[in-house]
């Protein structure tokens, strides 16, 4: 392990209960429940409780107790033991426990952890952003796929949704305009550094791991910017029908927080056909 992937791994070991706590505000709960609504929206064209989920990074299991609770057979995989313990404790509680797998281990180590063509659905939620190189990642991933109609969901911090945030939350002009070229943003609750993406360059990133991306959507486009008035706990259901609608209009998705991909392998036969 590197120094870098070390100094994540202490991070996400000590901050775990931290971050279980940040998923239970609005803030968390909204990029939670838009990612998993978007993804829900493309999932394969078969019996739900044949398939198989990754979820790379997986923190505390959120996503993957919603994935087993309509039968899917989940795997989690993530560095962090003390994230693992809170998953496996949410499984339990949730009576999934029967369908999802706990393994301790990198995002980077994906290849030589699964065979090719396991898994129906992975997971790549906010763990790009702390990787060295992400492509390699993707490519891993772009294997681990099962088929042409298995589906990569990629979910990332947009470097946009930065500038903005450093303009209209904190009022600083100077780091607004820093962040227009900034690859690197600061974590505010785990400390230190997270990559910031280009739209542009995430799909060139999905090209280059020979995946087609299917769609492409936004993630807390105007939540995170709501005058106090808007309370986010009593309006929430009402945010978040406003969020989607944002979230699926490209002119709106190019600004929000974080941008969320969705990317099949090609179908071979269509691809012989052009």
């Amino acid at each position: 392990m590197n120094t870098s992937a070390s100094a994540d791994s202490e991070r996400f070991q000590s901050g775990a209960n931290k971050y279980a706590a940040y998923l239970e505000t609005p803030e968390g709960r909204l990029r939670s429940d838009l990612a998993f609504a978007n993804l829900h929206d493309f999932f394969p064209l078969q019996a739900e409780e044949s398939l198989r989920a990754l979820d790379l990074g997986c923190g505390t299991g959120a996503t993957a107790v919603r994935l087993a609770r309509l039968g899917i057979h989940v795997t989690l995989l993530d560095c962090s033991p003390a994230m693992l313990d809170i998953a496996k404790r949410a499984a339990r509680e949730a009576g999934v426990s029967e369908k999802i797998v706990a393994k301790h281990g990198e995002a980077t180590q994906l290849a030589s952890l699964f065979p090719a063509r396991s898994f129906d659905v992975i997971l790549c939620h906010n763990i790009l952003e702390f990787i060295d190189d992400p492509g390699v990642v993707l490519r891993d991933a772009a294997r681990a796929l099962r088929n042409s109609s298995a589906i990569l969901s990629v979910l990332v911090r947009n470097q946009a949704g930065e500038v903005l945030k450093a303009a209209i939350r904190a009022g600083d002009l100077g780091a607004a305009e820093n962040s227009l070229t900034a690859e690197w943003g600061q974590e505010s609750l785990y400390g230190g550094r997270v990559r910031l993406f280009r739209p542009d360059s995430l799909r060139h990133m999905l090209k280059a791991a020979s995946l087609a991306m299917i769609a492409e959507r936004g993630v807390r486009v105007v939540a995170d910017y709501l005058p106090p008035a808007v309370s986010r706990g009593a309006e929430y259901e009402r945010i978040l029908e406003l969020e989607r609608k944002l979230g699926i209009r490209p002119e709106f998705a190019a600004v929000a927080r974080y941008t969320h991909y969705l990317a099949r392998r090609p179908d071979p036969v269509m691809e012989n056909r052009e």
